[in-house]
């Protein structure tokens, strides 16, 4: 081995693995070498999430011990301690590099990182071979279920093993793996996605359903709530990579009661402050959705910079969750206001009171709509492209928010483009100021931001295209009139 080298890395022809070249000091005495060292293997390319929870070893007692090819589900750093291997990796990931090879020798004076579903193999080229690893999950029953292997002897996979492999020790499982061809691919981190029933868990639903996204949970709260501690327990969170929390609670008026007060700090606070936690422990992606009740309204624009203060109870319970979520290092906080979706909103509710009024038998003349609450609507369809666009594009964590592009109104103007559209009665909208509209309410009514317009700079800036909330609303109005 060679003595006092720098530290360097190499890229390969496998996206992510890396061969790193370790300065090692020998004297009379022996070697002494810095086999893992975070801070300088990150700046030359190591993936800065890769936290080591174990560190295995691999003892290979006779020259020509040969163990491979395998795919496990987590990401290793691997290193020799004694002796020299002859090490091959193939890509079993999914995608285009998918059965990329790469070969190369390691021995005391060289290490190499491979990320999650590269196949990992190697042959001991020397008796007493101690082969080192760490990795960043562990093993589990579950976690071995996700495993995928091939075959050492593949022809297609051209390695050139230094000991024929006829004249090597490999284990009976090894000498049965598939060859490449038959090859599973290695299944994506799971995705777990909460409030699944609602307009945006089904908007996400559909677009993973179009795009043929695999490793996919949906969930709901009679399946796993996530504002409970105890559901948590029995999860395998090192089988996910990234949670999306779609779930809340936002019966706004209903929060100002003792009963609905009590639901929302569960829903809106503490389920996200749980799901941070399992984010930080466990090193996953964390979506959490917002909204534009985290502030009081009073400034005409919002952007992501701005300090909390909210009106309602809901609009605390939001924001405190806000706060709980950007304790995980990985996170996105989406922020969005006015949700239109499938299921019950008010452009539903409009549609169906412009066909009331229309409707000779009916005696519905009219209809009030506040017009003193400006904003944008936002469509469930464009926050799902948004939350997949911040997962695939690298953006950087942190808060963006996100509607519909174009110019704010009022929702008696909406009210009236939706009367207008559906039936072509715009004039049977009454305009009415907030506190007129509540005057006679009986029940608790939440306080509602006068201003919701929110700042879409940041997210186009990141390359997002913002669709113009008039032309998703005539697409949405046009598909329900259908009965899409």
């Amino acid at each position: 081995m060679e003595f006092e080298k720098e530290l360097t890395a190499t890229e390969t022809n496998i996206p992510g693995l890396i061969v790193f070249d370790l300065p090692v000091h020998g004297d009379n005495r022996g070697w002494f070498k810095e086999n893992w060292q975070k801070e300088k293997m990150t700046a030359l390319g190591l993936p800065a999430d890769f936290e080591p929870v174990q560190n295995n070893i691999s003892f290979n007692a006779v020259r020509g011990v040969t163990r491979g090819i395998h795919a496990e589900p987590w990401d290793k750093f691997i290193s020799v301690a004694t002796g020299e291997v002859f090490g091959a990796w193939v890509d079993l990931r999914p995608g285009d590099s998918f059965g990329q090879v790469f070969t190369t020798r390691l021995d005391p004076s060289r290490a190499i990182y491979v990320p999650r579903g590269v196949g990992n193999s190697f042959q001991a080229l020397e008796d007493g071979t101690a082969y080192t690893y760490l990795v960043n999950a562990h093993w589990s029953l579950e976690m071995k279920k996700t495993y995928t292997f091939v075959n050492l002897a593949d022809p297609d996979l051209g390695i050139r093993w230094p000991i024929p492999l006829e004249e090597s020790e490999r284990s009976e499982a090894d000498l049965h793996h598939p060859m490449l061809e038959e090859a599973k691919p290695m299944e994506p981190r799971r995705t777990m996605v909460t409030g699944a029933n609602g307009q945006l868990g089904r908007a996400i639903r559909a677009y993973v359903e179009a795009h043929g996204l695999k490793g996919f949970e949906f969930t709901d709260i009679d399946e796993f709530d996530f504002s409970d501690p105890a559901a948590y327990e029995g999860i395998d969170w090192s089988l996910y990579g990234t949670i999306i929390n779609a779930g809340a609670y936002t019966a706004v008026d209903k929060a100002e009661t003792p009963e609905g007060r009590v639901l929302a700090w569960k829903a809106n606070a503490e389920g996200p402050a749980l799901l941070a936690q399992v984010a930080r422990e466990h090193n996953l992606t964390l979506v959490h959705i917002s909204s534009d009740y985290v502030f009081d309204g009073t400034a005409e624009s919002h952007d992501e910079t701005e300090p909390f203060a909210p009106l309602s109870v809901y609009g605390q319970s939001k924001a405190a969750g806000d706060i709980a979520v950007a304790t995980a290092p990985k996170h996105y906080i989406l922020r969005s206001s006015w949700v239109i979706g499938d299921g019950h909103n008010f452009v539903k509710t409009m549609m169906a009171l412009s066909d009331r009024v229309s409707d000779p038998d009916d005696r519905l003349d009219q209809v009030t709509v506040v017009d003193d609450q400006i904003g944008r609507l936002t469509f469930t369809e464009d926050m799902a492209r948004a939350v997949f666009f911040l997962l695939d594009s690298g953006a950087a964590y942190g808060t963006y928010d996100l509607t519909g592009a174009g110019d704010p109104v009022s929702w008696a103007a909406i009210a009236a483009e939706v009367f207008a559209q559906a039936n072509g009665n715009a004039e049977q909208v009454k305009p009415i100021s907030t506190a007129d509209y509540f005057a006679n309410a009986t029940a608790p009514v939440a306080p509602r931001p006068a201003y919701s317009t929110l700042d879409l700079a940041k997210i186009e800036a990141a390359g997002f295209e913002t669709a113009n909330w008039r032309d998703s609303l005539h697409a949405y109005v046009q598909a329900a009139k259908e009965g899409k």
